[in-house]
């Protein structure tokens, strides 16, 4: 397949040149424009390679023109509106290769023609699911489109934790023995917990494994994760068990209250992830989601990928004074979360009813925006601070009028500093107490037991307080102390005498005591981490003037977390603000988002995204050990052709369009390798930071001959959404092909 530059005013010259693969030939049929003059010019790039993996006509594939496949390339470099020649080429002998790739020149984005914006068409839905998949706790909630004021939490769930509030359920899942569902949540930590020390060595019982899936640096479909007794199961079929049980659920509950309503094409999930997850992260959930029967491929416009501090970010524009805690405010140790406001409202006493009732699981919103954002002008600033239990996300929007959408002005950024990081500085401070090798080996042969001390931890971690006076005590299970005394010879009283840890006493009830101090020390790691982490953020040029700070998350309901950041952060000005329900917002938001997912109207990318291709070779701007000379042409291999730059805004529906042409008929499959990088002014593939990170792939049905000339494959790739997408068109028949980006792949 030969590619075909969509820029205007190319007619490249044709050529014919034999493929390295044997026994077959590949042509570049002449284009009916006369050739091109010699530019004077530097030259637009253009396009580049095939490469057969099979000598089958029905499994040929472009290939990189790159040491990592080159058999062929037009173009140069840096100059719109140019026309290039065309000349495939091998790689320079000792190249690697990588079969079933190919390079091409993206549009760069400076020099472009204005990229087409296209309105994103939104699929027919009766009622918007939303799945918030957290590291620690996880729950839905649904609107209907009848209604989309209306937010409607999930059921209370059976078990929890005493003077716990559990409108989410702990993310837990607990396999059979033989790998089988049994249960997810509160059910399945509670069984588990119950379950005979001996027997519970042969169930698989996960917990907080969200994380693995963006810690995983080579993370495929194959990738597995590690149960607490150490049995592995592959990670794709621990999440699909777990979105399966949501599903189930939340349809249960839906036909309860709708029973006319039909599953199929009535439905659009939303699925919640955080926002520093990299695209291989975003599909692996869409795949789990695919292999739970959420939705088919077919119908994969019903799923929708929510960026959490996103979703955050649309439910506080619906929110009202009442309904935000105003942390600069409040004069220290004045109240907790939960406190309201009164204020005069104009909205109905009913709906307001509702709305703070305990007891009720509905939520109403604003048609509009709230009461703080009515006060927001064209142009304001403000973060949202996404504190969940295993990441810390941050975004930065800047509000738009007339219709109040967003705009992102910097990259999503956070790092691992989640409230799970409290938890690890216990168990370190477990290790410094009994031992590390002590503590490993204790949650490997009772990993039930070692469940029930995390349970004990959490229950006091909740209640930790920058002004709390008083002890915390923490109880040990009753296996833990007999466990230790028989592997050390001693009890854990003595442990405690010897250990260099003097603010953790043993208290005469068989606990733990620990002073408020020392689980206010347990904090400081993660907090310090989000706090400079927020103040790196700030310091940034592109959001300087930000005024606003939305403390969102669960972990967000901490009063340690609350104090540190305002304490930190309000000297300086910004306002710190925190949403009653703060847990909740997240999924709440990801309703909205599945509402009117063209909300946020621009992002920023992430990574700079680009093909390898060939270009005229320029002496002294090009290194001399990228020339390649073939039938007197001197090339340059390897360039780095950018589709989108790191950090560049891209509008929601904005495409980057290339056309392809098939190197001959009953070519069936094209592979086009993606690269990316975190630099944007990255050169060649090869330069350090460049790494391959995808594959597109286009399905091309039988030609029906009908057309003698070249076959023209028009694909359009989208940037601007919480997944890169692509799309594709046979041009002589008019009809969709299928066409896919693989980020598993590697």
């Amino acid at each position: 397949m030969w590619p075909k530059s969509t820029r205007e005013g190319s007619s490249p010259t044709s050529c014919s040149v034999p493929s390295v693969v044997p026994h077959l030939f590949w042509f570049l049929y002449p284009p009916p424009s006369p050739p091109p003059q010699e530019p004077t010019h530097p030259i637009s790039p253009a396009l580049l390679s095939l490469h057969s993996v099979s000598p089958t006509p029905h499994n040929a594939s472009l290939s990189l023109p790159s040491p990592a496949a080159s058999e062929g390339c037009w173009g140069d470099e840096e100059s719109p509106g140019s026309s290039p020649e065309r000349s495939p080429v091998p790689s320079p002998p000792g190249s690697p290769r990588t079969q079933e790739s190919c390079g091409i020149a993206p549009l760069t984005p400076s020099q472009s023609p204005k990229p087409e914006v296209r309105a994103p068409q939104r699929a027919p839905f009766s009622v918007v699911v939303a799945i918030d998949f957290g590291t620690t706790s996880s729950g839905y909630a649904f609107s209907f489109a009848s209604d989309p004021e209306a937010i409607h939490m999930m059921r209370k769930w059976e078990g929890g934790d005493p003077g716990v509030a559990h409108q989410k359920t702990p993310t837990c899942l607990l396999l059979t023995p033989e790998g089988a569902f049994h249960s997810f949540g509160y059910t399945a930590r509670d069984y588990y917990h119950d379950l005979d020390p001996e027997e519970a060595r042969d169930w698989l019982y996960f917990e907080k494994f969200k994380m693995k899936i963006h810690s995983t640096t080579d993370l495929t479909l194959k990738t597995q994760l590690e149960a607490v007794n150490g049995k592995k199961m592959p990670a794709l079929e621990v999440f699909a068990h777990a979105l399966r049980f949501f599903k189930e659920h939340a349809l249960q509950e839906l036909r309860e209250q709708c029973p006319s309503l039909l599953e199929k094409d009535t439905v659009r999930w939303v699925l919640t992830v955080p926002a520093i997850w990299k695209q291989p992260a975003k599909q692996f959930m869409r795949e789990a989601a695919y292999l739970a029967g959420l939705v088919s491929r077919e119908d994969a416009e019903q799923l929708l990928i929510a960026l959490e501090p996103e979703a955050a970010s649309v439910y506080c524009r619906k929110l009202r004074l009442h309904q935000l805690l105003d942390l600069s405010s409040r004069a220290p140790g004045s109240g907790r979360l939960g406190e309201r406001r009164s204020i005069d409202s104009s909205f109905r006493q009913a709906r307001e009813q509702l709305r703070r009732s305990r007891h009720s699981r509905t939520f109403l919103v604003e048609s509009g925006v709230g009461e703080l954002w009515a006060e927001m002008q064209a142009g304001d600033r403000y973060v949202v601070a996404d504190c969940g239990g295993g990441t810390v996300d941050l975004t930065v929007h800047q509000l738009e009028q007339p219709h109040g959408t967003l705009k992102e002005l910097y990259k999503a950024s956070g790092g691992p500093y989640g409230a799970v990081g409290v938890d690890l500085a216990f168990e370190q401070l477990l290790g410094r107490i009994f031992g590390e090798d002590f503590i490993t080996t204790f949650k490997r042969q009772r990993p039930a037991a070692w469940v029930d001390l995390t349970i004990a931890f959490e229950a006091r971690k909740r209640t930790a307080g920058p002004h709390r006076a008083g002890a915390l005590n923490i109880s040990l299970p009753f296996s833990f102390i007999d466990f230790y005394r028989k592997q050390r010879g001693h009890n854990v009283e003595t442990a405690l005498r010897r250990s260099s840890v003097n603010f953790v006493k043993w208290s005469s009830q068989g606990m733990l005591r620990m002073s408020c101090e020392a689980m206010n020390e347990l904090f400081q790691p993660t907090v310090s981490g989000i706090i400079q982490h927020i103040e790196a953020l700030l310091a940034r040029p592109e959001v300087q003037g930000v005024k606003l700070l939305f403390l969102v998350g669960g972990f967000a309901e901490s009063a340690v977390l609350q104090h540190a950041v305002q304490a930190a952060l309000g000297a300086r000005g910004l306002r710190v603000v925190v949403p009653h329900d703060v847990g909740l917002t997240i999924l709440k938001g990801a309703v909205l988002f599945g509402q009117a997912p063209g909300v946020v109207r621009v992002r920023r990318s992430p990574l700079t995204y680009g093909v390898g291709v060939l270009n005229r070779f320029v002496a002294g701007r090009h290194p001399p050990e990228k020339l390649l000379v073939r039938d007197g042409r001197r090339w340059c291999t390897d360039v780095f052709e950018r589709f989108v730059a790191a950090e560049q805004s891209v509008a929601l529906g904005e495409e980057v369009r290339r056309s392809y042409c098939p190197a001959r008929p009953g070519q069936r499959r094209v592979l086009i390798n993606l690269y990316c990088c975190a630099a944007e002014d990255a050169r060649f593939i090869t330069d350090p930071g460049v790494r391959k990170c995808g594959a597109l792939s286009l399905e091309l049905e039988p030609s029906d001959g009908a057309s003698p000339g070249r076959r023209e494959i028009r694909a359009a790739m989208q940037f601007g959404d919480t997944e890169i997408r692509v799309t594709a068109v046979d041009v002589s028949t008019n009809r969709s092909v299928r066409a896919a980006i693989d980020f598993l792949s590697n």
